[in-house]
């Protein structure tokens, strides 16, 4: 596996942490904290100006009709120099709620508005904090984070940008949906982590279809499925590799026997699920 590769490019795209970490003047331990999650040289958009970017390409698409231009990161790239290897990686899974209500009760022209700008803004923020977009599958992302980075805390790393994409929701696209009689969007994210490998689908090196197969890629999708709306979900594997002061902001959720069932792969006990806490 070429890990040095894998952080090197990660190096160049990584979003610093420290202003997205909440933080008080009067609190040196967060500080710090936050610190350690960055690297000096590392540039990235503050959590004002991505909330105000997004808003502006979420208004020229909605109001102006401009499409937004296709999505490209380096995905794909990273993806083709590990087929037929394992990497560990945090796996998150976006899916937005009531979708079928939505794409029933509006005119197609605003239903591909809405999904696309929803979709768009989600991808650009996992950007943003390094990661890579694997797929859009109907109204749903799929993206993935190294987790053989540079980042001290890699695992706080996604939890940050899973943060930021309910503040983009919430702050730049629900305003300029609900001034154009939009319905107000809401969002499930879920994220596991573990080892999956990379796997292509055909002879063709530069061609053929590469996917991802691991157990965390299917768990993300059923954590998911587990939360409410604009609730964050992470599976144990990510939990335990969150810095001290992150977990105090999650709590074990509680969960159904007969909804949950999946076990701990080393462990064989039920798989726990923690839930972001908001308040």
């Amino acid at each position: 596996m070429k890990r040095p590769r894998i952080k090197k490019t990660v190096r160049k795209k990584i979003q610093s942490g420290k202003k997205l970490v909440k933080r008080t003047k009067d609190n040196t331990s967060n500080q710090y904290y936050a610190e350690m999650l960055s690297s000096p040289d590392e540039k990235t958009l503050d959590s004002e100006t991505l909330i105000k970017v997004a808003q502006k390409r979420v208004s020229d698409s909605i109001v102006t009709g401009i499409e937004y231009t296709p999505f490209k990161d380096n995905s794909e790239e990273f993806l083709r120099e590990h087929v037929n290897s394992r990497v560990h990686i945090f796996v998150m899974y976006i899916d937005l709620v009531n979708s079928t209500n939505i794409t029933l009760s509006l005119p197609e022209e605003k239903v591909v508005k809405l999904i696309t700008s929803f979709a768009q803004e989600m991808a650009y923020t996992v950007t943003q904090f390094g990661g890579y977009m694997l797929k859009f599958v109907g109204d749903a992302v799929l993206a993935y984070f190294n987790a053989d980075n540079a980042l001290v805390y890699p695992a706080d790393n996604i939890v940050n940008c899973a943060k930021s994409m309910i503040r983009v929701l919430n702050e730049a696209i629900n305003p300029v949906l609900n001034e154009n009689d939009y319905p107000t969007l809401s969002a499930k994210i879920g994220i596991d982590a573990g080892e999956n490998m990379i796997v292509r689908y055909g002879s063709d090196k530069t061609k053929s279809h590469v996917d991802i197969l691991g157990a965390s890629m299917n768990m993300a999708a059923k954590i998911q499925n587990m939360a409410e709306p604009n609730e964050i979900l992470i599976g144990g594997d990510v939990y335990a590799r969150l810095h001290p002061e992150t977990q105090k902001t999650f709590n074990k959720k509680t969960l159904d026997n007969s909804k949950w069932k999946y076990h701990n792969r080393k462990t064989g006990k039920i798989y726990p699920i923690y839930v972001y806490n908001t308040d």
